[in-house]
């Protein structure tokens, strides 16, 4: 497993502050996990800049033996910024929770409680794990919203709100208790408040500029091409047609979002792929429709139109997926991997996941995961994060893995009917 360090800021009693996570790894034999900190303290600081200088220059905290720690000690001040996925604000979980349990505020959460359950046991805080093994909803929340639907998940999310209001303070004590921050070398505060300064100068430039980092002019605007009939009609009904290549094989299928819940062209939880659009188009026009989306107010429309030869199976680039490659992309580093493929590529096996309720799948992608951490850091590249080393092998092997479990969902062209 990759060896990462990673800023994150925790949000307390005496306000946000900074400090150092990393991950589990294996060094060995033996599974590790840290912050920065030393022996009963854990560290945090008020600005990248104090986080700088003292990683600069100590010489005593518990990273020291960590094998990227030679990296980490590098970094600029801008790069110790965390960025979003590593923001926890823990002292406004109680108005997290007070909210309505959304894809937005689960997620949050998720992240929180994580994070949250990782210094419990690296800093040996009982205290913690006491406060969120007392609600059984703190251990369904990757599940999602399907696990507070209902009267039984409006009992979950109501028993972890009463949980938050009546003890969150133990879990925001028992971490206020271990916080400190150390005196760093002023000479090495002096150059990083300076180093920050020029980076925040930097940046105003190239704001002011109107031109984003990377971006290239171009005298004339690109004309965009008219969409497609066919695809203006998938547009207009709400369901997509999907091109999949996997496994050196391309298939086509549908998928629709009901809310925000994922529901493929499938017969019981095996979806239904075909060889070419023609073999799809076929089965679409069947009388007597035994698959997910047969109850769709739209569907006697869509038979309709491909019956009458006025719609076509016909996929667009934002639902044209190919898996093939990007283990072995991955594997090689975050510069070989095409960040648009993998973006959609992560969209489909998340999908694919949350419809057949594989939630160690969707986790699998989490922020808290190295494949996930990765895969972030591709997709959503920040000069503020550190990027992870290699080697890759653990990250492309979970990869693999979760293609692997894709793939057998799959149904070619009706082999089990």
């Amino acid at each position: 497993m990759t060896a990462d360090i990673i800023p994150i800021e925790l949000g307390l009693t005496r306000g946000n502050g900074l400090t150092l996570w990393a991950p589990r790894w294996y060094e060995d034999g033996e599974e590790w996990e840290a912050f920065l900190g030393h022996e009963e303290d854990l560290y945090l600081f008020p600005a990248a800049a104090e986080l700088a200088a003292f990683i600069r220059t100590s010489t005593e905290h518990d990273l020291l033996d960590h094998p990227e720690w030679a990296t980490a000690a590098r970094l600029l001040v801008d790069e110790l910024n965390p960025d979003d996925d590593h923001r926890f604000d823990i002292v406004g979980v109680p108005d997290l929770v007070a909210e309505v349990p959304d894809v937005w505020t689960l997620a949050t959460l998720t992240d929180t409680v994580a994070i949250l359950r990782s210094l419990a046991e690296v800093c040996d805080l009982e205290a913690i794990d006491n406060v969120l093994d007392a609600a059984p909803g703190f251990s369904v929340l990757s599940a999602g919203e399907q696990a507070f639907t209902g009267r039984a998940g409006e009992r979950l999310w109501n028993e972890l709100g009463a949980v938050v209001v009546d003890r969150w303070d133990e879990v925001v004590d028992a971490l206020d208790g271990i916080i400190t921050t150390p005196e760093v070398d002023t000479d090495a505060l002096v150059t990083a408040q300076a180093e920050a300064a020029a980076i925040a100068v930097a940046e105003k430039v190239v704001e002011g500029s109107g031109v984003s980092e990377g971006t290239t002019l171009s005298n004339e605007d690109e004309d965009e091409d008219d969409r497609d009939e066919d695809l203006e009609f998938w547009d207009e009904t709400g369901v997509d047609c999907l091109e999949i290549t996997v496994g050196e094989r391309t298939g086509w299928t549908l998928r629709c979002y009901l809310g925000e819940d994922p529901v493929f062209l499938s017969v019981a939880d095996r979806i239904q792929i075909f060889s070419s659009p023609e073999a799809l188009e076929n089965y679409l026009i069947e009388t007597d429709p035994q698959h997910s989306l047969a109850s769709l107010a739209v569907w006697p429309d869509i038979r309709s139109a491909v019956v009458e030869g006025e719609a076509a199976v016909m996929a667009g680039p934002e639902n044209t997926y190919s898996l093939d490659g990007l283990a072995k992309d991955l594997l090689a580093g975050p510069e070989d991997v095409d960040r648009d493929q993998l973006t959609l590529g992560v969209e489909l096996l998340v999908d694919a996941a949350t419809a057949r309720d594989d939630q160690e799948a969707v986790e699998a992608l989490g922020s808290s995961t190295p494949l996930g951490n990765l895969v972030s850091i591709i997709i959503k590249p920040d000069p503020a994060r550190m990027t992870p080393s290699p080697p890759f092998d653990d990250e492309a092997a979970a990869w693999s893995i979760l293609v692997d479990r894709f793939v057998a969902t799959l149904e070619w062209d009706g082999e089990g009917r």
